[in-house]
């Protein structure tokens, strides 16, 4: 695929691998989308390695190559990696700061291992390193060095979106031998570990994850009471949390957390989203 459009491989790997964020991009302002799907490329990149290799090793080599390549330490040929060349291009030509990435490899750095997060707050943590942080970067790029308003909204609206996904994603976590629910939650709740991994529901696990989605929703609210501070040229950027509102209904209403996983109706999301970035609303 030699001379083929770096940007263009990314927006396939991105229509393949996380078609939700892809179809939010659809909406964006024609000359930064390319920017913007190389940040989540490179997400997807990252977020995937897990299910590449059969032990942390390899993973945790595959993650110091994106740090090397990102903080200029590569030995080889980087830019043969059509995400990587994207990515650098849109680090270069927006200026984007080189700390948000590191920290969502660091926190990738843990999917590669099956312990559950101890607390809550560590949840949140990693939501804000792997979700948060696209948002803010995706504001940084429509910013275009201007106001890319206040952080805190990028925060609380990545949270909301992240414990969403992983809430939609939790009975093929288990599936796989990972669990995302942190300790303390469980514990809280009388929720053995080892159920989980066996696919048994039980009042405390349906009460653990209602704790969660919970949470999802002030977060969301969180974010809506300081949506008026973020300009109206970057709020396309929070397209992808339009579908927050829906999946957290979806997932209230559910009674087996190892059924099908909830979703927007396919007709409907294309035009929350269409709505989220034309006229500024999550």
């Amino acid at each position: 695929m030699d001379g083929a459009d770096p940007f263009a491989l990314c927006d396939a790997l991105l229509a393949e691998g996380d078609p939700d964020r892809h179809l939010a991009t659809r909406f964006l302002p024609a000359d930064k989308r390319p920017a913007v799907v190389a940040i989540y490329a490179f997400n997807l990149e990252a977020a995937r390695i897990r299910d590449l290799v059969s032990e942390p090793l390899p993973g945790e080599i595959r993650l110091q190559w994106w740090r090397d390549a990102l903080e200029g330490r590569s030995h080889g040929d980087v830019r043969a990696n059509p995400t990587a060349a994207a990515l650098l291009d849109t680090v270069s030509t927006y200026r984007l700061p080189l700390k948000p990435f590191l920290d969502l490899i660091e926190a990738r750095t843990g999917d590669l291992y099956d312990d559950p997060p101890p607390t809550l707050n560590d949840l949140e943590g990693y939501c804000g390193e792997t979700s948060s942080s696209l948002l803010r970067l995706a504001s940084l790029v429509l910013a275009d060095g201007g106001d890319a308003g206040p952080a805190s909204v990028a925060g609380h609206a990545g949270v909301a979106y992240a414990l969403a996904g992983l809430l939609r994603a939790f009975s093929w976590h288990a599936s796989r031998g990972r669990v995302m629910l942190p300790k303390d939650v469980t514990e809280r709740h009388g929720v053995a570990h080892a159920d989980i991994l066996a696919g048994r529901s039980s009042p405390g696990l349906l009460a653990a994850l209602e704790e969660l989605r919970a949470l999802a929703a002030r977060r969301l609210d969180e974010a809506r009471a300081e949506w008026s501070a973020v300009p109206k040229p970057v709020r396309s950027a929070f397209a992808p949390v339009a579908l927050v509102e829906p999946w957290l209904t979806a997932l209230q209403r559910r009674t087996d957390p190892f059924g099908p996983v909830p979703d927007v109706a396919a007709w409907t999301k294309p035009l929350r989203l269409w709505r989220a970035a034309a006229f500024g609303r999550i």
